[in-house]
């Protein structure tokens, strides 16, 4: 049964193949057409932020599509140009409702610093308390491939965490998720609903990568952006952005579209940050099943339990932690760095300061900075 929890804040990710209706020009009309639903829904009170592709399609189509190489400056000059055209289209759009819009920028180092992740919350709130619609795109301009997020599917489901967002709709030109490629495979069934605490393998698995048909990111990355969205108490619809009326559809709850609804309840909103930060491969831990056994029951990690650690963090860093199968069952944020942890794994906790020099505390991650993922 579809979620039936009202939806008072909403986060709508336009894809470029929306936007352009699957040719190489920004589509006004399309954009007309959803601005239409998108203002309807506005002045029922709801708060709406725009997660919007395109900067760079609407950079190409001002240049007159040049040829140009496909490294990062290119893109992000392309981003450049795009932008702020991108922007004056919506604005010009939204003031036909007689409603403002508001340009927001991000990277990955915006959402991964605690302080900066605050001030981004901050903004888009008070934007919001002022009737002003955001529009949030990645920060293509500057952005290296170490800063990017990487795609707005992901971008959409962090800035659904980071408002706490009720509804996260992502509008692509699929009519949801399928069983498996819908246009190589006359098999293909598409998936309703999905209301298990994990999504199931055989759908990641059908997937497949991100080199698909919809643009930079395809179904993995729509796959991705909502398991991390529905772990923060979010629904999340991915629907085609060109049927009739989808965006009021998806309101009244219609049967469309593919609805992933919450992998358990609403995250408070520290854990939300562990939930975004902890995605990146900044560091892991595997931890026994005494350790996995503990967690699960609401207790703090410490030392003793910590089997190995991987890669490298920080004291601070929100780390991944695996159980002896090497399965993620949890994140968080770690007291100590990892060449700190690997001096004093699987000692007991009254040995670190004696093994250390010093003490964090008996915790390797205390439980209220923790995330369990499932179980």
């Amino acid at each position: 049964m579809i979620n039936q929890t009202e939806f008072r804040r909403i986060v709508i990710k336009l894809g470029t193949s929306t936007l352009t209706e699957g040719t190489a020009f920004l589509s006004s009309p399309r954009l007309v057409d959803l601005i239409r639903q998108i203002s309807y829904i506005h002045n029922q009170h709801k708060d709406i932020i725009l997660v919007s592709s395109g900067a760079m399609a609407a950079g190409r189509e001002a240049l007159n599509f040049p040829t140009l190489p496909k490294q990062l400056p290119a893109k992000q000059m392309l981003a450049a140009v795009g932008q702020p055209r991108l922007m004056t289209l919506y604005a010009q759009l939204f003031a036909l409702y007689n409603l403002k819009v508001a340009q927001v920028l991000l990277t990955r180092a915006d959402l991964e610093n605690r302080r900066s992740y605050l001030n981004a919350r901050n903004t888009l709130e008070a934007l919001l308390e002022q009737r002003v619609i955001p529009i949030v795109n990645e920060n293509d301009t500057v952005a290296t491939e170490e800063i990017r997020v990487g795609d707005n599917d992901n971008l959409s489901s962090q800035v659904a965490n980071l408002v706490e967002a009720d509804l996260l709709l992502m509008l692509t030109d699929q009519p949801g998720i399928f069983t498996s490629d819908p246009k190589i495979s006359p098999e293909a069934i598409q998936i309703k609903q999905i209301d298990s605490p994990e999504i199931p393998e055989e759908i990641w698995k059908a997937a497949g990568g991100t080199n698909t048909i919809l643009g930079t990111g395809g179904m993995f990355t729509k796959l991705q952006a909502a398991d991390l969205a529905r772990r923060g108490g979010t629904t999340v619809v991915v629907a085609r952005g060109s049927d009739p009326d989808i965006v009021l559809k998806v309101m009244r709850r219609d049967e469309t579209g593919t609805w992933f609804l919450p992998a358990g309840g609403i995250q408070e909103s520290r854990k939300r940050y562990i939930l975004m930060t902890g995605r990146y491969d900044t560091g892991s831990i595997t931890i026994d099943q005494g350790a996995v056994v503990a967690l699960r029951s609401g207790g703090s990690l410490l030392p003793v339990g910590v089997h190995a650690v991987d890669g490298e963090f920080e004291r601070g860093d929100a780390i991944k932690i695996r159980d002896m199968n090497g399965k993620e069952i949890a994140r968080g944020l770690t007291n100590y760095s990892h060449d700190q942890l690997k001096v004093i794994v699987g000692t007991h906790s009254n040995h670190i300061e004696e093994l250390l020099g010093f003490s964090y505390g008996d915790e390797v991650i205390h439980h209220n900075d923790l995330v369990i993922l499932n179980g």
